[in-house]
């Protein structure tokens, strides 16, 4: 083949790997809209593709080696770039017969709807994988060579692959969403197999295949518009380059969910404030100082996981218009959070940004600092070490608490073991309460050296002033109600190692098992 033959095969090529790789991205987006993003899951699509990449690798290399034509190469692309844009369309009803298994926790059906995706991506992944081996067999003009070009090959498939592993996630499911997404890079690789079956094999060999870009055109026009969930009181929904956000209206409450919806991450009425959730608990943290302490001592705050300012609004009515920043990575979720959640208080200084960098590059010494981001499986690791706690140690006032949302299994406590093992060795108390009806506990973190009795004694002041809000009195009634014996243990997290993974992945396996897990987070 002469080098102008080649430099095309080299374009497919990358054209080919960025595509496999924008599958093997996308596909961890239309699964996790259901089944979530935690590491099983990632691993699964990981896994799986990888073995369909390799069965495309061995298949295309024999079938080169018997029929070494661009035709043929180019008639095989043809049918796996086609089918990646008919993947979500069989898809897209067996996800939402998954979404209702998730939301009755009937787990054979939500299993086998997870199987039954990942091997939609079989065939078009395997048709895929043939293109590299093909390149190499017909690039190669004497075995001086065979090195070289296929070097090259793989260079260029990779570099297709890194292309491939960053257009979906930055640019195309946040503006198109995901269906569109494999639509778009199956009728782009499309075309580029139709132009080189003209290129290489003439009108005739390609014009059979016209009606493939057409159909695919007819179906993203038609019917990709359309979300995956229609879950009873569904009134929005979106993707970001984060998450799949979903808002459900329920009775006059709107609740923010995310991924899979396992957990209600922000909740809002017009008007109520007392939501039965964890949120509210965050409230109590200052109140382990001694008495007496009142909410004039609170002074400012911060949240790690602002979500859609539930945590803000109640702590704003019960401390005032105090400075608030909320730190939440997915600007998405700040906007729902406006327009759904009624976020909108003067005080609060939403940043959309990682809690531990933003917690890093604030100027500021806060009276409280929440952490309400964590939800099994979906916990930072980092922001669960030594390191981080020492980052809030050194960004409270001298009278500051740390407050800790920590989802748990009902018999499975190594989280949060781990977590008051680890807070322990930077703070000189540790308070720990379960949060009525739900597998959550808060743990609050003190910088000076504090006793329970110190929440009762401030509990029966602020009762006998009458000024405070009922919110407040609400919040730490239940903590002193729900306070258990903090746990002893030696386990410290740190960066250089925090077995986060392992842990949730025990607790995911358990709720697959039991069903059991946090109702609110």
């Amino acid at each position: 083949m002469k080098e102008k033959g080649r430099r095309y095969l080299y374009f497919t090529v990358f054209a080919s790997g960025m595509t496999a790789l924008a599958v093997e991205i996308s596909a961890a987006r239309l699964l996790g809209n259901v089944f979530g993003t935690s590491n099983l899951v990632w691993a699964s699509i990981i896994g799986l593709i990888l073995i369909y990449l390799t069965i495309g690798y061995f298949i295309g290399g024999r079938w080169a080696d018997r029929s070494p034509y661009p035709r043929t190469m180019y008639t095989i692309l043809v049918w796996g770039a086609f089918l990646v844009g008919l993947i979500p369309v069989p898809s897209t009803p067996v996800l939402r017969l998954a979404a209702d298994a998730f939301d009755q926790l009937q787990i054979g059906i939500l299993l086998g709807s997870f199987a039954g995706v990942l091997i939609l991506f079989s065939l078009p992944v395997t048709l895929l994988g043939t293109s590299s081996p093909f390149a190499i067999r017909l690039s190669i003009r004497t075995p001086t060579e065979a090195g070289t070009i296929s070097g090259r090959i793989y260079a260029i498939s990779t570099l297709g692959s890194f292309v491939g592993s960053f257009l979906p996630v930055l640019v195309l499911i946040p503006t198109i969403g995901t269906a569109r997404t494999f639509l778009l890079f199956s009728l782009f690789l499309t075309l580029v197999a139709l132009v080189g079956l003209w290129h290489y094999a003439g009108r005739k060999a390609a014009l059979p295949w016209l009606w493939m870009p057409i159909v695919l055109i007819i179906i993203g026009v038609s019917g990709t518009g359309k979300g995956i969930k229609a879950s009873a009181g569904q009134i929005y929904e979106t993707e970001s380059a984060y998450n799949y956000i979903q808002v459900l209206e329920v009775d006059g409450y709107h609740y923010l969910r995310l991924n899979e919806g396992k957990g209600v991450h922000s909740a809002y009425h017009p008007e109520q404030l007392v939501y039965y959730g964890p949120w509210m608990q965050f409230l109590s943290g200052p109140f382990f100082n001694q008495p007496p302490y009142g909410p004039e001592h609170v002074t400012n705050m911060a949240v790690v996981g602002l979500a859609g300012g539930t945590v803000a609004r109640q702590a704003t009515e019960v401390f005032g218009a105090i400075p608030i920043d909320g730190f939440e990575i997915d600007p998405k979720i700040i906007e729902v959070g406006k327009d759904y959640f009624d976020m909108n208080e003067p005080n609060l200084n939403p940043i959309p940004q990682d809690g531990r960098l933003g917690l890093e590059h604030s100027a500021h010494l806060y009276s409280l600092v929440v952490i309400d981001a964590y939800r099994p499986p979906y916990i930072p690791w980092h922001l669960t070490t030594f390191e981080f706690f020492q980052l809030v140690r050194d960004r409270l006032k001298e009278d500051g608490v740390l407050a800790i949302n920590v989802g748990r299994a009902p018999d499975d406590q190594q989280l949060l073991d781990g977590l008051v093992g680890t807070i322990g060795a930077v703070f000189p108390s540790v308070h720990v309460m379960d949060v009525p009806g739900t597998f959550n506990s808060i743990v609050y973190a003190t910088v000076q050296p504090t006793t329970v009795d110190n929440l009762y004694g401030n509990l029966v002041y602020l009762r006998e002033r009458g000024d405070v809000h009922p919110l407040l009195i609400d919040s730490l009634m239940i903590t002193a109600s729900n306070n258990r014996e903090t746990p002893e243990t030696k386990t410290v997290f740190t960066d250089d190692l925090a077995p986060i993974e392992w842990i949730t992945n025990n607790m995911v396996l358990y709720y697959i098992m039991f069903g059991d897990l946090e109702v609110v987070q």
